[in-house]
């Protein structure tokens, strides 16, 4: 009976250590939970401007809340997706070095798809023709670009990144794999995706184990590096202002010879003091009207693009893809309006098409006056 009621020592060892058994196995499966915390905060910020440019691209409001990370085998990944799948691989080209694998439902690619297109996303055909996996693209550049943007805020270095490769990911069926990051085990953050009322999912990340702890090193060496400059700093000023309070223990002398402010009288008149009158610029009104195009003669040689814009006009990405040869697209200019002379993308004057010798040209019919066009130049 004694030895039933006896614990082991093995389990006195595990009553010991109490909660640190899970801080010891995360180890174990790549990453600690402050690591896991960290890339959770780093795609916290980043998919966080994703879900802006996403919303403007598709006229709905877009939520992508913060992640949960977790290390698989990749012997698993047909536990972790199941279904179909769209895959959008993506390399780093500046910054770091790594491979980044995006994953979303098939379903709800159709959906981002059908709203580039201009559609409501009510009635999206799941089945995914080479249009809707170029519109999904289009979006997941756009998420991924802003991502790289921020990232590039977070570890205070330009980051960029490759256009990406949409493919259907299969799993189960072997189709798409050859996305996958090649190494073992792999990094998975997944996001909680929400577009208004008709996408509440999941969309996934995937990269390697060792570009993850790059990320990590990167933005933990980054933060550790200010701390010793301070310390320096701090440190060495109080050891010279010490001793100059070491006529102290003789207050009494001070106060008997009063002779002291005179030695300080009498250095401040032996500082050699140099008097000038003051000089004032001239507020008279110049001779000259615009002064400040003297320092212009320099930069006269420098060559300004000159464009002459015929009309403006906004079409849907459907509308887009279904022009033709021979289609017509109408402008926001009426038939003899003046068209706009623009100067470095900065509009200058307004004028009306001629022809001159076979070719186009345009006749100035009204400008900005020279001071407002060297402001525009600015």
């Amino acid at each position: 009976m004694e030895n039933n009621n006896r614990l082991s020592q093995d389990e006195i060892d595990a009553l010991l250590k109490g909660g640190d058994d899970t801080a010891q196995e995360q180890p174990e499966s790549g990453l600690s939970l402050m690591e896991q915390d960290t890339i959770g905060e780093i795609g916290n910020i980043s998919f966080g401007s994703s879900a802006t440019a996403l919303s403007t691209l598709l006229n709905q409001k877009v939520e992508i809340t913060t992640p949960t990370v977790s290390v698989i085998e990749k012997s698993h990944l047909n536990d972790e997706f199941p279904h179909p799948y769209v895959s959008i691989g993506v390399s780093y080209t500046e910054g770091f070095s790594g491979n980044n694998l995006l994953v979303i439902k098939q379903e709800d690619a159709a959906i981002i798809a059908d709203l580039m297109m201009g559609g409501d996303g009510t009635n999206a055909d799941p089945s995914l023709g080479e249009i809707h996996l170029s519109a999904v693209q289009e979006a997941m550049n756009q998420m991924m670009g802003s991502a790289a943007t921020s990232m590039s805020t977070v570890f205070s270095k330009k980051i960029d990144i490759s256009p990406p490769e949409v493919d259907l990911l299969d799993v189960n069926e072997g189709e798409g794999t050859e996305q996958i990051p090649k190494e073992d085990p792999l990094v998975k953050v997944s996001f909680r995706l929400k577009v208004g009322e008709l996408i509440d999912s999941h969309i996934m990340q995937l990269y390697p184990l060792t570009f993850a702890k790059d990320l990590i090193d990167e933005l933990t060496n980054q933060d550790g590096g200010e701390e010793p400059v301070q310390t320096e700093e701090v440190k060495q000023p109080p050891v010279q202002e010490n001793p100059a309070p070491s006529p102290s223990p003789a207050p009494a002398q001070t106060q008997r010879q009063e002779p002291a402010p005179k030695r300080q009288g009498t250095a401040k008149v032996s500082e050699p003091v140099q008097v000038a009158p003051a000089e004032f610029q001239s507020f008279a009104p110049q001779t000259d009207a615009q002064p400040h195009l003297q320092n212009l003669d320099m930069l006269m040689d420098i060559p300004l693009s000159v464009t002459v814009e015929l009309g403006r006009t906004n079409r849907s990405v459907k509308e887009v893809l279904e022009l033709s040869t021979g289609s017509i697209i109408e402008l926001d200019k009426l038939a003899g309006e003046p068209v706009d002379i623009l100067v470095n993308q900065r509009v200058v004057a307004k004028g009306e098409v001629v022809v001159i010798d076979e070719n186009f040209g345009v006749r100035v019919t009204d400008i900005l006056s020279q001071a407002e066009r060297i402001s525009k130049l600015r």
